[in-house]
């Protein structure tokens, strides 16, 4: 039986879900012997005992990354459901609140996306306390934004509808049609939205801790193990920085494309193919 877009697109998207679950849980469940030093084991090149290779310490490049995308998946996860959250409420709060406070938050959201996204990360980042708590309230606070304007335009376009009007008419309440003729019709967005924020979490917070100002050297992410990696490219140890930066991008790439599966999924339009 040939299977049409739609349940392709749906199996696609189990997959990658599965996928991630799985490598976090892998990731997490690692102990602190499997990351420790063997110096007898030092600046091994891949191979079958250790296919990503070792480091300058002996420690296995494979369960270092496995260990370091969890940690990035765990980051991604909060920051973008922080920052998806942030857009929602703004949002909203834009579209129906006073037009003072529609200029305000699009003054706001201007004045965010108009400063170098790098350099506000590493502002906030700095400014509380760098570290994990300093790493999550500089990607939360600076990945709302786009989210924010897609959501106050449907608000806008929803609010103009007929039922909506009819339910003003009726009486009814700003919060009674906020949560019964609003909020369902902005679920598909959010959703989609939160997604698609997931690789940008991921990515920043990757370049933070490998700029010096996101998770410190103790801790096995990504961004440390590229910064360390660096240093010994010129002397030939390449697969300490090539195989932990690839699984990065694949896994930025593969939440992208189950953001893209759902925006295909939930798409109204695509309900017939």
């Amino acid at each position: 039986m040939r299977l049409n877009r739609r349940v392709r697109l749906i199996v696609l998207a189990a997959v990658i879900v599965i996928a991630l679950v799985s490598l976090y849980v892998a990731g997490n469940g690692m102990s602190d012997e499997q990351l420790r030093a063997d110096f007898s084991q030092k600046a091994l090149p891949p191979s079958a005992p250790h296919p990503f290779g070792t480091d300058l310490l002996g420690r296995d490049m494979l369960t270092r990354t496995v260990k370091g995308l969890s940690l990035s998946l765990f980051i991604g996860v909060m920051a973008s459901c922080f920052s998806a959250l942030i857009a929602l409420i703004t949002g909203i709060v834009a579209a129906s609140g006073r037009t003072w406070l529609d200029q305000l938050i699009n003054w706001l959201i201007d004045l965010t996306m108009g400063i170098p996204h790098t350099v506000l990360l590493i502002l906030i980042s700095i400014a509380s306390g760098r570290g994990l708590r300093g790493l999550l309230i500089g990607v939360i606070v600076t990945h709302w934004t786009s989210l924010a304007r897609i959501i106050r335009a449907e608000v806008l376009q929803l609010r103009s509808r007929q039922y909506v009007a009819a339910s003003r008419k009726l009486g009814k309440s700003g919060l009674w049609i906020a949560i019964h003729h609003i909020l369902p019709h902005l679920v598909p967005q959010f959703f989609i939205g939160l997604v698609l924020l997931f690789p940008h979490a991921i990515l920043h917070e990757s370049m933070l801790t490998f700029l010096g100002f996101g998770l410190p050297p103790e801790q096995p992410a990504i961004g440390i193990i590229l910064s360390e990696a660096m240093r010994y490219l010129s002397a030939g140890m390449w697969w300490q920085a090539v195989f932990p930066g690839l699984a990065l991008v694949l896994m930025a790439l593969a939440i992208d494309a189950l953001g893209e599966c759902l925006k295909t999924i939930l798409d109204p339009y695509s309900a017939h193919e």
